[in-house]
């Protein structure tokens, strides 16, 4: 790296940010391809998020990652907004050009991108998913989208579940998706949602880290279910593991950030990225990678504590 009077500003806003693999894996993108850009990442205080945006208008700042607790409220900033994102309403990826910001949302195309890479075939499928956050609604819109026939939401039926169910009508009539929405702690409804799915996805933070639970009983998997998990640390959460031993196909969510990365480099170089490089170096490298996701869940943890959120089904 050494940016000059032309290099193109490219960065993550965020809170934290610290753990972040973005920065090497598009910095090294850049420099493999020669391109005279930039990666930064920025940890910025939910006060000061309207004037961080501004400024980085101001500075002709290209484009922008945002990640938690930002990818709600960029939407207000923006010019326009994708429609993809707008369904999600979640916006994870800014461009900046000609003075107007557009948001998009590749979060979903990593997660389904990574389902691809590992054989995993999802038009025409039921999917049930576990939670209904940020990642959540990235990853149902996006499968709507893209062919996948039914969706079954299971979460809490707490103070969102209203908004969730108006969520699933709006993709319901966006798309050729049904989706429906069913409370979580119905032990009688998951059990019916996984036995008429073929593929089960847990967005929620339950298996992360030290925690060794799982929102799943292990009878109610069939050999033909393929069950996923947006975690990545550990690799395999007792979900997977309970699912590998009665016969499921898995896997984790560790390379759905390089994808929505490879994603977001592609809507601001028009490049493809050197996927199989970054993820050789920074993903596949399991001492660098392990320490990146245990720094990414004590800050995660600390977010959550600190903002007393309960992601866990939300």
């Amino acid at each position: 790296m050494n940016p000059i009077g032309t290099t193109r500003l490219y960065c993550l806003l965020g809170n934290p940010v610290a753990h972040s693999v973005s920065p090497a894996m598009h910095n090294a993108s850049f420099d493999f391809l020669g391109l005279d850009s930039s990666y930064m990442a920025y940890c910025v205080e939910k006060d000061d998020f309207g004037k961080a945006v501004e400024g980085l208008k101001a500075l002709g700042c290209a484009g922008f990652n945002l990640t938690m607790p930002f990818k709600t409220a960029i939407i207000p900033y923006l010019d326009e907004i994708d429609t993809t994102a707008k369904l999600s309403n979640s916006v994870n990826t800014c461009i900046y050009e000609n003075g107007k910001l557009k948001g998009y949302t590749t979060d979903g195309i990593g997660f389904l991108e990574s389902m691809k890479t590992n054989g995993i075939s999802y038009v025409g499928t039921t999917i049930t998913i576990l939670g209904a956050g940020g990642a959540a609604s990235s990853i149902i819109t996006q499968a709507a989208m893209d062919g996948v026939s039914k969706i079954n939401i299971l979460k809490r039926n707490n103070a969102t579940f209203q908004q969730t169910v108006e969520y699933a009508d709006a993709i319901t009539k966006a798309t050729n998706c049904d989706v429906f929405v069913y409370d979580i702690s119905d032990s009688t409804i998951l059990e019916f949602c996984i036995q008429e799915s073929d593929i089960l996805i847990n967005s929620t933070n339950v298996g992360m880290g030290e925690d060794d639970s799982s929102l799943v009983p292990p009878e109610f998997f069939h050999p033909n279910l393929i069950v996923c998990d947006v975690i990545y640390h550990p690799e395999e959460t007792r979900l997977l593991r309970e699912a590998r031993e009665a016969g499921c196909k898995t896997m984790n969510g560790k390379y759905m950030l390089l994808y929505q990365g490879a994603a977001a480099f592609k809507i601001w170089t028009g490049y493809d990225m050197p996927v199989e490089i970054i993820k050789e170096k920074y993903f596949d490298n399991k001492e660098e990678s392990r320490e990146n996701n245990e720094l990414h869940i004590l800050e995660e943890n600390a977010y959550t504590r600190g903002t007393q959120r309960d992601a866990s089904c939300s």
